[in-house]
């Protein structure tokens, strides 16, 4: 789920106090001005119960190797 579908239920205050960042910040995400920083993604996975995921704010990062999801790739 992204960020602006879940705070179409939930309070963006309450998240971002959550979070432990700015109601801005957290606009600033929402809206795709800014992006998360990692850790920034990780509190919110966490606070939303893993309703929004750290591939949806962020599908930049390689978060299946950072959670040790990932396959492994073959020698070339």
């Amino acid at each position: 789920m992204n960020l602006s579908k879940y705070l179409e239920s939930k309070s963006a205050s309450e998240l971002a106090a959550s979070v432990g960042i700015s109601n801005a910040y957290l606009s600033q995400i929402k809206s795709g001005v800014r992006k998360a920083s990692s850790q920034v993604c990780i509190n919110i996975e966490r606070e939303t119960a893993g309703a929004v995921r750290c591939e949806d704010l962020r599908p930049d990062v390689d978060w299946a190797f950072l959670r040790g999801t990932a396959k492994p790739q073959k020698a070339a």
